[in-house]
């Protein structure tokens, strides 16, 4: 992304994001402090607050803005706070946002017990819209993440892991999230059904573009870039894209030598860097970035039946942001 891109993103949605980490605080009330805490380790320490935006303005490109999308929004940053308190653990992760991830500050079952109080504060912010749609989107929502999860978790170390099984494990374990998002920003605003789907489509690739991203950025970006230590998913022994595609490109010797990096029961650095440039070599990284851009191309096709404005720019921008992140 250029950097011109990322401030011109930023100065739009500024004054919603103050709003937004006003309501993030103010709805967080546990009644003990420590819950407080922890959720606050993670939930104020540098989030895109991505989701919320989304949500924002899938509602306004709709005419809604009486100011409770914003009050509304947040119950998809505390979702997503959640998840990655919870991930965190599972996956035994150190770092998060370039902070100690939280259960190494904290007990493992202080965090997930945390996540499930954010997941709690999120349901009921959903209940305050008395939109039943609403809560069924987010009822769906944490269901399909779950199932995602324990699908890469049930797969990890994969060797043989196909395109379709991992199209599937992103689309529930990131893709759900902002489809839902903005989904839920239309039917708050009461769109009809064409816009409604439009938006819900447009999440859709969206996630799918940001997920495909990330993968990208452990194999292309450095810890600073990525907030945490590059190599996080081959650590974690889980295959992504630029893997997949590479081993099924591969000669039979690099295929071999690809699959002992992987299972290796320790991880390399210089090793990773010989396996990187075979992900350039089988385009792995290239047939990943392809794959990203046309799910962007398809977020912004599903935006062009309505009128042009800011909230339509702002969605078309983030959905260039979404790649672009890589580099």
């Amino acid at each position: 992304m250029t950097k011109g891109l990322k401030q011109k993103i930023i100065d739009q949605v500024s004054p919603d994001l103050k709003k937004v980490e006003i309501a993030l605080e103010h709805n967080l009330k546990p009644n003990l402090k420590l819950v407080k805490k922890i959720a606050s380790h993670l939930l104020f320490s540098g989030g895109k607050r991505l989701r919320p935006l989304l949500m924002i303005h899938s509602a306004r490109i709709c005419n809604y803005d009486n100011g409770f999308e914003i009050q509304f929004s947040v119950l998809f940053e505390y979702l997503h706070a959640a998840t990655l308190l919870h991930d965190d653990v599972v996956d035994e992760a150190a770092v998060r946002r370039g902070k100690k991830a939280a259960h190494t500050k904290w007990s493992a079952p202080k965090v997930v017990l945390t996540g499930d109080f954010l997941l709690a504060t999120a349901l009921d912010i959903a209940a305050k819209t008395k939109e039943p749609d609403i809560i069924s989107v987010i009822a769906k929502i944490t269901r399909d993440m779950s199932e995602g999860e324990i699908d890469q978790l049930d797969k990890k170390g994969k060797l043989d892991l196909s395109e379709k099984e991992y199209f599937e494990i992103i689309k529930r374990k990131t893709a759900v999230l902002i489809q839902g998002a903005c989904k839920s920003g239309a039917i708050l605003a009461k769109a009809d059904r064409e816009k409604t789907d439009a938006l819900e489509q447009y999440g859709f690739h969206l996630g799918m573009a940001f997920q495909m991203a990330d993968d990208l950025l452990d194999y292309t970006a450095g810890a600073k870039e990525l907030g945490k230590n590059p190599g996080a998913d081959l650590r974690e022994g889980k295959l992504t894209l630029p893997l997949i595609h590479s081993l099924g490109n591969a000669s039979l010797k690099d295929k071999k030598w690809m699959e002992n990096v992987i299972t290796a029961t320790s991880f390399s650095p210089a090793l990773f860097e010989e396996l990187k440039e075979k992900l350039y070599a089988y385009k792995g990284i290239e047939y990943t970035e392809q794959k990203a851009l046309d799910h962007v191309k398809k977020a912004k096709e599903c935006l062009s039946i309505f009128h042009d404005g800011q909230s339509r720019e702002l969605l078309c921008q983030i959905a260039d942001y979404s790649i672009e992140r890589k580099v």
